[in-house]
């Protein structure tokens, strides 16, 4: 039985790179209640992700002003900054599609990457950056082992998504409003039934 669990485990940890992670309606913590998570890395030393349906009350305009850099492209000082977790929130983590390499890029599928690097923010001033960006400040961490925990508890609902369209669906068309909704549908599940569910077991 437990050589069983430790097959389950380990299968679990090899497939939640680039799936998604719902909140259950039980999870009480302001930082994650009702959020929508792409998982960016997963392997034994633990996880990272990034919040997809988080905006704070930032636009990248004003992350220009902060890094004293010059830009006069509207849609890109427009773009919102959103919450991507509590860890490391003074740095800034972009989610793209893939294009010109920059110093700290780390490609998460064939149409999807992720940097970490002023350079593109650089490349955003002189409207050369790609046209998709998701720009968050902070990510969500796990500790080895402590995500697949949390999946067999009931925290989590996780979510993986047929292909790259979907994916870039979710986290760069959808509004923060609708990212919740739109993965449970792909679950066939409503949240606030699941809600009622959850409150009455």
């Amino acid at each position: 039985m437990s050589e069983q669990l430790s097959l389950n485990t380990e299968e679990i940890r090899l497939n939640l790179t680039g799936q998604i992670l719902i909140a259950m309606p039980a999870m009480e913590d302001p930082y994650f209640s009702k959020s929508v998570i792409l998982v960016c890395n997963h392997d034994q030393d633990g996880a990272m992700g990034m919040i997809l349906n988080h905006p704070l009350q930032l636009n990248v305009g004003d992350l220009f002003e902060q890094l004293d850099m010059e830009c006069h492209v509207p849609q890109q000082q427009e773009r919102q900054v959103h919450f991507g977790g509590p860890v490391q929130v003074e740095r800034g983590f972009v989610l793209h599609t893939p294009a010109t390499e920059f110093n700290t890029t780390l490609d998460l599928s064939e149409g999807l990457a992720m940097t970490s690097s002023k350079d593109i923010l650089e490349a955003a001033a002189r409207d050369e950056a790609p046209q998709d960006m998701f720009i968050a400040l902070g990510y969500t961490g796990w500790s080895a082992g402590q995500l697949e925990e949390e999946i067999q508890a009931n925290t989590w609902l996780t979510l993986p998504l047929a292909d790259d369209q979907q994916l870039h669906k979710l986290i760069f068309k959808l509004p923060n409003d609708d990212k919740l909704t739109w993965a449970m549908q792909q679950l066939g599940v409503d949240f606030a039934t699941l809600s009622e569910v959850a409150g009455h077991a």
